[in-house]
């Protein structure tokens, strides 16, 4: 109880503690959020520069492979080991990733680089959620969401900016030494106000569990990255990758019942709640990267918008997700009531896909703004609420698993949504520029279905209104996709049971008990918060 006794005694320090420690927080998901955006507006350069555009696609790729790979061992190292430990870890590698990939003096250089950094972001999203969920009762955590979705927002909309002044004023290789002073920063203040309970677990690290997942992942990755651009979806190497992958997953599940320590309990999946969330952040990272890679180019090739603010033509489907965040937030911590957000996101989402999918050449930017924004609002509903349900259906001793889980969901999400929505747009596109254009269509379509300003600006009148007709037939299909699959979602949010919070008060009787939190567990989220100062 002595470490209890000064958050009791001092309530204005408490307050102020845990918003510095949240500062350094949203610092570091600005870090993981920031990178790939800022670094892909500056990829011209960079190839210009050491060349090796034939494995351009690989400083994406690597980085993604890395990440998604490592975010479940991270969550579960901080839930063995003590959160505060492994977070700063993740923090340390992720900056060291930077310095020497803005060092790099060759493509291959650069490439390896940025799997360790790519290592190191695979821990810092992680963290942050899951330290957000040691320091805060899910009760209150509502009231955090909304700066949460700030910070992404903020990214999406700045970093294309960011990183074409970056690069344009102080050379590519600054758009990776600016995560250093920013992670130092953070560094600094989670070292000094962060105060968890240290942890020293007896049981090793799943090795043989960490090898699996991590062989699993990296194929489904490269499946969705490779297949219909570097390979055909039924060449042999895309059908080696998918055996390996699925073996390998298999064989995971299989040693995940019988490991001492496994990296992914499954016991956790035993809660109806903790599984839908998965899948409900599965569609919502398939939805949204997919849906912020197509409209900036459906703007920019057929509305005529400029591509130099690229992040600005998302700011009506933005700015719409962080308002609605916001308020998901505050009624779930006044509440304590959540189920409705999902239902209301998931239909939201459902209804504004389908709006996009009608965009055609005539379009306005008002009318296709009106659209993203209900996308937006459904976003919103969804991308905290399901982290917080998530965290919400398990132990404190699973918070990290928790968290990397959800996490992973929504990262493979977004790589499902990419690859699937990309092969659909760019097979409608092909097949649209050969009706329209005939054999120069063919050509135009041949290498990439998608034109940038300088090439479309060259082109024919007649091939230019066919190349417009054909990018809106192709974000047609995609968004229709995206309609039928968030349907998925709004299933599944259905079946959500309103289990109440942690810190909304005691379990009412003929609840399930393998959905409620129990006191203890409730206990358990609060100690935290205490030490935290």
């Amino acid at each position: 109880m002595a470490d209890v006794q000064p958050a009791e005694t001092e309530p204005e320090k408490r307050p102020r503690s845990v918003r510095v420690v949240l500062l350094a927080l949203m610092i570091t998901m600005m870090l993981a959020m920031l990178d790939n955006m800022i670094v892909g507006t500056a990829m011209p350069t960079i190839v210009g520069e050491l060349g090796g555009l034939e494995h351009l696609s690989w400083v994406v790729t690597a980085y993604t492979l890395a990440t998604a790979a490592s975010t479940p061992i991270w969550g579960k190292i901080g839930d063995m080991y003590g959160r505060k430990g492994a977070f700063m870890s993740s923090i340390v590698i992720f900056l060291i990733g930077s310095m020497l990939s803005g060092m790099a003096q060759n493509m291959g250089e650069l490439i390896g680089f940025r799997a360790v950094q790519g290592l190191g972001a695979g821990g810092l999203m992680v963290g942050v959620m899951a330290i957000i969920g040691d320091l805060i009762p899910p009760r209150e955590r509502g009231k955090y969401q909304g700066m949460m979705a700030g910070v992404m927002a903020l990214a999406m909309i700045g970093g294309p900016l960011v990183g074409g002044t970056i690069t344009d004023n102080w050379g590519w290789r600054w758009s990776f030494y600016i995560n250093l002073p920013l992670g130092i920063v953070s560094l600094g203040l989670i070292s000094a106000v962060l105060h968890l309970p240290r942890k020293r677990s007896q049981a090793r690290i799943d090795y043989l569990g960490a090898v699996l997942l991590t062989v699993g992942i990296t194929s489904i990755v490269l499946v969705t990255t490779w297949g219909g651009t570097e390979y055909a979806w039924t060449s042999a190497r895309i059908m080696e990758l998918i055996g390996i992958g699925v073996a390998a997953l298999i064989g995971f599940v299989f040693w995940q019942t019988r490991a001492a320590e496994p990296i992914v309990p499954l016991h956790i999946f035993r809660s109806r709640n903790f599984t839908l969330m998965s899948l409900i952040g599965f569609i919502a990272g398939f939805v949204m990267f997919g849906a912020t890679l197509f409209l900036p180019l459906y703007q920019q090739s057929v509305q005529g918008a400029s591509a130099t603010n690229s992040g600005l033509l998302l700011l009506p489907m933005l700015g719409a997700m962080l308002v609605t965040s916001m308020v998901a937030g505050r009624v779930t911590t006044n509440t304590g009531k959540y189920k409705v957000f999902p239902l209301a996101g998931s239909a939201l989402m459902v209804v504004g896909l389908y709006l996009l999918s009608t965009m055609d050449t005539g379009t306005s930017r008002f009318t296709s703004g009106v659209f993203m924004a209900v996308v937006g609002l459904g976003m919103g509903c969804l991308m905290q609420i399901t982290m917080l349900v998530a965290q919400n259906s398990v132990e404190m001793e699973d918070m990290g698993v928790a968290s990397s889980s959800t996490t992973l969901f929504r990262t493979l999400g977004s790589s499902f949504g990419v690859a699937i929505m990309g092969a659909l747009f760019n097979h409608r596109v092909q097949d649209v520029m050969a009706e329209r254009a005939g054999a120069l269509g063919s050509k135009l379509t041949e290498q990439s279905a998608q034109l940038d300003a300088a090439s479309l600006a060259k082109l024919p009148e007649a091939a230019r209104e066919a190349y417009q007709h054909a990018v809106s037939a192709g974000t047609h299909s995609a968004f229709l996709l995206g309609a039928v699959v968030a349907v998925g979602a709004l299933v599944a949010s259905v079946f959500v049971k309103e289990v109440p919070l942690k810190g909304a008060g005691p379990q009412k009787p003929g609840e399930d008990a393998g959905e409620a939190e129990t006191e203890a567990g409730a206990k358990a989220a609060a100690a935290p918060v205490a030490e935290a100062v």
